[in-house]
């Protein structure tokens, strides 16, 4: 009995001096550590998603991941987000596609103005899109998921009813809304959404393609004054969520599936917000006194025939890529007939 009494004792003593030589994970695991930046200003709907993804992902984890959140661009600006996810100055980024413009052949299809009638509707649109194409422009990252905004349309400092208005104004616009308001007669002017209220309101441009939604979100609805309701051919922007890939790959796979199963969940919840801060936006720019303008049919058409060669123009330089332009175009009118849904 002794005998082991003091085996007992020894043992522990010896634990307890051995404690301070063990590994740290041994005694406490610390979380894994990521940053995340977005470009999305902090009271924006989309700002605070992209929180609340941060913080669903880590309570999936169980306490095993922490993500330190940067929006309104402060680790990075939207046209450097991609970059930094890829060479690793940045683990988790959200952006938009159209600031890297030419850098995305693929996923450039998703902003043609095809006439989206909803956010949730381009949300899924373009997380399917992906699905199918899989394309090799996003190898080089791990894409957690995709989101885009409502119908594209153009906000106005001057009355806009008449193809003829639009000749030589000068539009706010990014990408594939560049293509559009050159088509329209307009001057594209390359800018991101955090320039634009300065811009309007130094009259810097006179007007600005988005949705309903930058008018309050970004505060647009003070310095505009007409919305052109032009859905039928109305664009949106592709969105991302993307991890740095070798980050991703170093995850163990129950924190892999936590990502993904948030992830998952953050779709819808992304294009709900779109159709609801659009809402907010209609809402709010009429009880300003700005003004939404209805296209008559003819009109309608006449945009429609103006913006075709920017349809087909992208079909022609896909194709010289070797990419199957066409089948891209054919295949986002059918999701979009269908809802968003394969």
């Amino acid at each position: 009995m002794k005998g082991s009494r003091w085996f007992f004792v020894t043992s522990l003593v010896l634990c307890l001096a051995l404690w301070p030589l063990l590994p740290a994970h041994a005694a406490e695991q610390k979380p894994i550590t990521l940053t995340y930046s977005n470009f999305f200003i902090p009271q924006e709907v989309q700002a605070k998603l992209g929180e609340a993804w941060a913080r669903e992902v880590e309570k999936r984890a169980n306490g095993k991941v922490k993500i330190n959140y940067y929006p309104g661009g402060r680790l990075l600006k939207a046209e450097q987000t991609f970059d930094g996810v890829l060479k690793d100055a940045c683990d988790i980024g959200m952006s938009a596609f159209s600031y890297n413009l030419g850098a995305f052949p693929v996923m450039e299809a998703i902003d043609l103005p095809l006439g989206y009638p909803s956010g949730k509707v381009a949300t899924l649109v373009i997380n399917n899109f992906y699905k199918k194409f899989q394309p090799k422009e996003l190898s080089g990252v791990k894409v957690l998921y995709l989101h885009a905004h409502g119908p594209g349309l153009l906000h106005s400092k001057k009355p806009v009813n008449k193809l003829e208005d639009l000749k030589g104004m000068r539009i706010r616009s990014t990408g594939m809304s560049a293509n559009i308001a050159k088509a329209l007669g307009a001057v594209p002017v390359a800018m991101s959404q955090e320039n634009t209220y300065e811009a309007l309101l130094n009259n810097q441009v006179d007007a600005t393609f988005g949705p309903m939604e930058v008018l309050k979100g970004w505060n647009q609805a003070k310095v505009i004054k007409y919305t052109v309701d032009h859905c039928c051919v109305s664009y949106t922007t592709g969105m991302y969520l993307l991890m740095n890939l070798k980050k991703w790959n170093a995850l163990p796979q129950d924190l892999q599936k936590a990502f993904e199963e948030v992830s998952a969940e953050w779709i819808v919840k992304h294009g709900e917000a779109w159709d609801a801060s659009d809402e907010e936006g209609r809402k709010y720019t009429l009880s300003l006194g700005n003004q939404i303008v209805s296209l008559p049919i003819r009109e309608e058409g006449r945009w429609a025939n103006a913006i075709r060669p920017v349809i087909d123009t992208y079909v022609n330089r896909a194709t010289k890529k070797g990419l199957p332009g066409k089948e891209y175009v054919e295949t986002i009118y059918g999701l979009i007939g269908n809802q968003g849904k394969m």
